[in-house]
């Protein structure tokens, strides 16, 4: 397979959980790496992921298009990693994924930028009843429409040390004698290792043949709501009710929950979320995957165990946490 050889690479977004691991796997492979975030004060520490000089953050708002053109002036491809999970005031999902999608793809453009990779999710769709799935299937097609050769890439739900679902869940396992089995716990994810999303981002970035395709990462296997809340139970230790909440409760306790973003607060819920979860977020079947850039999916349980281990009664040295019983509702 070609690849180009490595030059600047400006990454957007790249102080966050993928971001992290993308930056860090572009810099072993020689790019240079100019890393856009809002707050390049809290990114310093992602310049030990490389060589003296080899990475450096800088200031950019992806909405505004100025501050665009001058963090990929003289980049040679570029990443847009920008996405956000839950609204605040002056942080809207428009503004950031479609509104900032554009403003990188037309940049790219007028910069003569050679490769864009866009990170958006399974389950993207213009016509998504979810406000999060809805502006990242509109930044898709703002971004083929004005860079068809641009790279797309739909991670299922990522996880890896640091992740907002195994350990939001592990955490919640340590507070509550119940978990939520949303909509009955049915909803069906295919967990992709953040490793393997960092690969596939810079892979994406090298690979000529990769230009103008859409790649869905998902994990090797197929896994319910359910049955990832009991496997964070088993490896934890733990003994929880698995409480069934269907879609329209969930739904108000989202709306309530995400009233804390109000204040800068990380909601554990939110009502897009809720809604997120009425859809299977799997790979489509026939789709190019990890296996279509030379990528073998690591599964879960090799790397979960890794991390979870900080919510057993005894963290590390606590006796095999795979005996205790898991009580289902």
């Amino acid at each position: 397979m070609s690849e180009s050889t490595p030059g600047l690479v400006t990454v957007f977004g790249g102080s966050g959980f993928v971001g992290t691991q993308a930056v860090r796997a572009l810099a072993r492979r020689g790019w240079r790496v100019r890393v856009a975030v809002r707050k390049p004060s809290l990114a310093q520490d992602l310049r030990i992921l490389g060589d003296v000089g080899q990475i450096q953050p800088v200031r950019c708002d992806i909405t505004n298009p100025a501050d665009v053109a001058v963090a990929l002036k003289g980049a040679d491809a570029a990443v847009n990693l920008v996405g956000l999970l839950f609204e605040t005031p002056g942080r809207g999902f428009r503004a950031a994924h479609l509104d900032g999608a554009r403003n990188v793809a037309e940049a790219c453009i007028a910069q003569n930028v050679s490769r864009l990779v866009q990170i958006s999710a399974i389950g993207a769709d213009p016509t998504a009843e979810g406000d999060y799935g809805r502006t990242k299937g509109q930044a898709e097609a703002a971004v083929r429409q004005i860079k068809p050769d641009a790279v797309i890439l739909r991670p299922s739900i990522v996880f890896g040390a640091g992740d907002g679902f195994l350990n939001r869940f592990a955490g919640l396992a340590t507070m509550s004698p119940a978990l939520p089995l949303i909509g009955g716990g049915e909803t069906r994810f295919q967990p992709v290792y953040v490793g393997d999303v960092a690969e596939a981002v810079a892979r994406s970035v090298v690979r000529a043949e990769a230009a103008g395709r859409t790649f869905e990462l998902g994990g090797p296997e197929v896994w319910s709501f359910r049955d990832i809340l009991k496997y964070i139970l088993r490896e934890t230790g733990r003994q929880r009710l698995l409480a069934p909440l269907p879609f329209f409760a969930a739904e108000i306790v989202g709306s309530l929950a995400q009233l804390t973003a109000i204040l800068g607060i990380a909601p554990v819920l939110t009502r897009d979320q809720v809604v997120m979860l009425k859809t299977d977020n799997v790979v489509s079947q026939g789709a190019d995957g990890l296996a279509a850039l030379g990528i073998e999916a690591t599964g879960l349980e090799a790397i979960a165990p890794s991390y979870l281990w900080r919510y057993r009664r005894g963290g590390q040295f606590a006796a095999n946490p795979g005996a205790a019983a898991v009580e289902a509702a």
